[in-house]
C-alpha cells in the first residue's frame, strides 16, 4: 500500500490513558487488554477529530518490555490481542500502525546483547504485527541506531508495508546516547524507509528547530509529532501547557521544513488532533516527496553511528587497515590522521569477531573493503552507521546491500 499526504496521526496514548483510569499498578498493555473499551474510546476520538493512522497500543509489547513486567511467552498474544483492539476502533476509517519501540537494551561493549539477539526480539514482535494485519509500522521513540537498525531490519522480513522511523532527541538534535539525528536521518534513508520522523522529548519550538535543520536532507516524508510543551509540575501534577491552538500554530512552519505527517505525542489529545486537522486546511502543505539531500547535493553524505559527514565524490582510499588484535588501536590512530576515510578490510570470519567490537571507535566515514558479497553483508549488519565500500564485487552483487544497509558503493 502506499500512503497518500498530508497524513493526519494521532495524539498520546499514555497520558490519555492516565487521565481515563489507567493507574500504572500493571503495565500499559495489560491495563489496555483489561478495559479495550477505553482504548477504543480514545481512538475513535482521535479518528473523529481527523487521525488518518492510530497506533495500536504495541508500544511496549516486545519480549523485553514484556518480560520486565513479568509476562512470558505471550509476545504473539499480546500483539495480537492488542491490535485487534484498535482495529474495532479504526472501523476502517484509519490506518492501523503496529506501535514498535526501543528494548533499552544495549549492544557489546556498552550493554550485554548482540545486534542479532536485537534483531531477534524485534523480529518476533514484527511477525506477530504483521499476523495481526497492520496496516504499516511505526518504529517510535527510538533513542539508539541499533534498536532502530535492527527493527527496520526485522520488520522489513516480515512485511512489503510502509515503515515510519520516528526518533526521539533533547533540544540540541541529540539522542540519549549521543547520536545526532541527521546521522539517524541520513542511516535510516540509506536504508530505504518510507518515512523519517520526530516525537516526544520535546515541545513544539524545539522540535521545529530540528525539522529545520534535518530539511535540507530529507529525501523521505517526514513526520512530527511533539509533545504538547514541555511537562511542568503544578500541585504535585506533571502538566503539559502547550494549547491545542498553540500546538496547531506551528503547523505552517513544520510544513516549510518538509512535514508531511503530523501528529501529537505526550500531553496531547482527541482536542489536539482536531486543532491540528483544521490548519491542514489551506496549508499548502508538500505531498511527502522531498527533495533530495540539499545540502549534500553532489557530494557523498554518510555517517558513523553518531555524526555526519559529507565527502566529494573523487576521494581516495590510500590506505586500509587489516584486521587484527590491533585493529581498536589502528582505528584510533587513524582517527587523529589527517586522513578523511577510515578505510578497513574484512578478509574472514575472524575478521568480523574483531571488527564486531572496534567498529565503535570509528569516528570518521568508514569504507569496508571487501571482496565477498557473504563477508560484506555480515559487516554491514555489525556496522551501526552508513558505510562506504571499496572492492572487486559488482554492482548486481552490490545492490541487495545498497538498499538493505545504505552502503554507499
Amino acid at each position: 500500500m502506499e500512503l497518500y499526504f498530508p497524513l493526519v496521526l494521532d495524539g498520546a496514548n499514555g497520558t490519555e490513558l492516565q487521565k481515563r483510569g489507567y493507574d500504572g499498578s500493571v503495565c500499559t498493555e495489560t491495563w489496555v487488554l483489561e478495559h479495550p473499551e477505553v482504548m477504543q474510546q480514545l481512538q475513535r476520538e482521535y479518528v473523529e477529530a481527523g487521525s488518518n493512522v492510530v497506533y495500536a497500543p504495541t508500544f511496549g509489547a516486545n519480549r523485553v518490555k514484556l518480560e520486565e513486567n513479568g509476562i512470558f511467552n505471550q509476545v504473539a498474544d499480546y500483539n495480537k490481542r492488542l491490535v485487534a483492539v484498535s482495529r474495532e476502533a479504526a472501523g476502517g476509517k484509519a490506518l492501523v500502525a503496529g506501535d514498535v519501540t526501543t528494548t533499552g537494551k544495549f549492544l557489546a561493549p556498552v550493554g550485554d546483547i548482540t545486534f542479532d539477539e536485537l534483531y531477534d526480539i524485534y523480529h518476533e514482535q514484527a511477525a506477530a504485527l504483521e499476523e495481526a494485519g497492520v496496516d504499516m509500522y511505526a518504529i517510535e521513540t527510538i533513542m539508539t541506531i541499533p534498536d532502530a537498525r535492527a527493527a527496520l531490519l526485522a520488520v522489513r522480513d516480515v512485511s512489503d508495508k510502509p515503515v515510519l522511523v520516528s526518533f526521539t532527541c533533547d533540544e540540541k538534535g541529540r539522542t540519549l546516547t549521543g547520536t545526532d539525528v541527521l546521522a539517524a536521518l541520513v542511516i535510516m534513508q540509506g536504508m530505504e524507509i518510507d518515512a523519517f520522523g520526530l516525537n516526544c522529548s520535546t515541545g513544539p519550538d524545539e522540535m521545529a528547530q530540528q525539522a529545520e535543520r534535518l530539511s535540507g536532507y530529507l529525501e523521505v516524508p517526514f513526520a512530527i509529532k511533539p509533545n504538547a510543551g514541555m511537562p511542568q509540575t503544578i500541585d504535585g501534577e506533571t502538566v503539559y501547557t502547550c494549547s491545542p491552538e498553540e500546538l496547531a500554530g506551528y503547523t505552517e512552519r513544520f510544513a516549510a521544513a518538509g512535514a508531511s505527517m503530523f501528529g501529537g505525542c505526550c500531553g496531547t489529545g482527541p482536542e489536539h488532533i482536531a486543532a491540528i486537522t483544521k490548519s491542514l486546511e489551506g496549508c499548502g502543505c508538500g505531498s511527502g516527496e522531498n527533495a533530495s539531500a540539499g545540502n549534500g547535493s553532489g557530494k557523498i553524505v554518510c555517517a558513523t553511528e553518531k555524526e555526519v559527514f559529507i565527502l566529494d565524490r573523487n576521494i581516495e582510499i590510500d590506505e586500509v587497515i587489516d584486521c587484527g588484535p590491533d585493529l581498536e588501536k589502528n582505528i584510533r590512530d587513524a582517527n587523529k590522521s589527517d586522513k578523511q576515510v577510515i578505510a578497513v578490510r574484512i578478509a574472514s570470519d575472524a575478521d568480523l569477531d574483531e571488527f564486531e567490537i572496534a567498529q565503535y571507535a570509528v569516528r570518521k566515514p568508514l569504507c569496508i573493503v571487501c571482496d565477498d558479497a557473504g563477508l560484506l553483508d555480515q559487516a554491514l549488519r555489525l556496522y551501526q552507521g552508513r558505510a562506504l565500500y571499496a572492492g572487486t564485487l559488482s554492482a548486481e552483487e552490490l545492490l541487495p546491500l545498497v538498499r538493505r544497509y545504505g552502503l554507499i558503493a
